[in-house]
């Protein structure tokens, strides 16, 4: 039984870094921004995203509390870390997010120069 129980052990501890995923990273924002319908904070937040290309879902939490929800497109590549902004009148809003190996840019992005 000791045998079986070490060998499940190993195999979930092997198998935790295939699952603790690309999917799940942390952010930094050094100023409070817009990002899609909410206002967030400066500070630091838990990224988690959902889907793939086109039709990722994003959010934001802070201390296990959903912060912000937004829809991005996700860009395959190398990256500097670090967040991208726009001003649009006296509002700072979030245009993209950059991850080591993606780039999640928000669907408002694209209607920020109408």
């Amino acid at each position: 039984m000791k045998r079986f129980f070490g060998i499940a052990l190993t195999l979930v501890l092997m198998a935790a870094p295939a699952f603790a995923s690309k999917k799940a990273a942390t952010v930094s924002l050094p100023w409070a921004v817009q990002a899609g319908s909410a206002t967030v904070p400066a500070g630091d937040y838990h990224l988690a995203m959902t889907g793939s290309g086109s039709d990722v879902q994003v959010t934001l939490t802070q201390d296990g509390k959903t912060v912000a929800t937004f829809s991005a497109r996700a860009v395959a590549g190398k990256y500097s870390p670090g967040v991208e902004t726009n001003k649009v009148g006296t509002v700072l809003v979030l245009e993209a997010i950059n991850l080591n190996d993606v780039s999640l840019i928000l669907d408002s992005a694209k209607h920020s120069g109408q």
